[in-house]
């Protein structure tokens, strides 16, 4: 089996509705997703990926894509604010993304697997770091 990686970052907030704890309240990070593609074969056909499994640049480009669309934004899972508070941040220009699930590296590594596979990318795994130190994993297996 042949891998390859590849990994963007970006900076934006969220909070944790409902928990008690720190991540209850606003706060930024420094997202870091690592993608792992895999396959068994390398391409032996097509002269500009030949002894490749798949094109660095296409794959960096779909994932820096995704990873734009959340820099500097505040993310929402959506439902958890009061609507006259989005309002109010919206009319200020604050720009913000809302997800249907809690904002959480779990939740966004599969949300990156699933886009990513559905792009017709091969992927082994996805890691969400949240910090230097605290990443999570979704994968095949």
């Amino acid at each position: 089996m042949y891998t390859i990686e590849t990994q963007t970052s970006f900076d934006s907030a969220h909070f944790l509705a409902e928990y008690q704890g720190k991540c209850g309240n606003i706060h930024g990070h420094r997202w870091t997703v690592k993608v792992i593609a895999r396959g068994e074969n390398l391409d032996q056909e097509t002269a500009q990926t030949r002894g490749m499994l798949m094109d660095f640049s296409q794959l960096k480009e779909a994932l820096r894509t995704m990873g734009d669309q959340l820099d500097h934004v505040f993310i929402i899972e959506k439902n958890t604010m009061a609507e006259d508070t989005l309002q109010c941040l919206k009319r200020d220009g604050f720009k913000m993304v809302e997800v249907p699930f809690r904002p959480t590296a779990e939740n966004f590594a599969k949300w990156f697997f699933d886009r990513l596979t559905e792009q017709g990318y091969s992927l082994q795994s996805v890691i969400v770091y949240e910090t230097p130190n605290n990443c999570a994993t979704y994968s095949l297996e």
